[in-house]
């Protein structure tokens, strides 16, 4: 049986230069973490409260429909090629999200 071999490909990663900081209250009703954006290159969420942080890609999120649990102190990073809104929930007041947008 004959071999394919296929023209080799070249993969540019994205880079970005400038990161926006943002702090975002906890809240116990669905609050804008980021609004959608096309220049996205990468978010990074750090749930600073005591409280777990719900966070959905999408407008709105709630305590049984999410993307991701963020336990309190935890860390997630949004995949990268995701611009949309990005919306979060705790389960308690208190603390905030600290949010980075890469652009």
């Amino acid at each position: 049986m004959p071999l394919f071999n296929p023209s080799s490909v070249t993969i540019t990663p994205s880079t970005s230069g400038t990161v926006a900081a943002t702090s975002v209250a906890a809240s116990i009703s669905s609050v804008s973490l980021l609004a959608a954006n096309s220049a996205r290159k990468g978010t990074t969420i750090w749930n600073n409260s005591t409280a777990n942080l719900y966070v959905e890609l999408g407008a709105t999120a709630t305590t049984s429909a999410f993307t991701a649990r963020v336990s309190a102190g935890g860390y997630y990073e949004v995949p990268f090629t995701y611009t949309g809104a990005i919306s979060g929930i705790w389960d308690a007041v208190n603390g905030s999200a600290l949010v980075r947008e890469f652009t």
